[in-house]
């Protein structure tokens, strides 16, 4: 199953803090579809996604300034 986070407008960390909370009611196998454009968070979603060794099955530019990442709840 896949659930959205939409974080944009939010300054880091708050993307990052908002997908840890997100992500602890998931299912193991959901995703989570994060939406944001801080750019700080471009490393640290990838990052703490690795560390909790959650798979990163999407993750592209969508402008200048926002990207989407998707991230599989191991």
């Amino acid at each position: 199953m896949q659930h959205k986070l939409a974080v944009r407008g939010m300054v880091c960390p708050f993307p990052l803090i908002e997908a840890k909370e997100a992500i602890q009611s998931l299912n193991s196998g959901d995703e989570l579809v994060i939406d944001f454009d801080c750019t700080q968070a471009t490393e640290s979603i990838p990052r703490w996604a690795a560390e909790e060794g959650h798979a990163i099955t999407n993750y592209q530019q969508i402008d200048d300034a926002s990207w989407t990442i998707t991230v599989k709840k191991k």
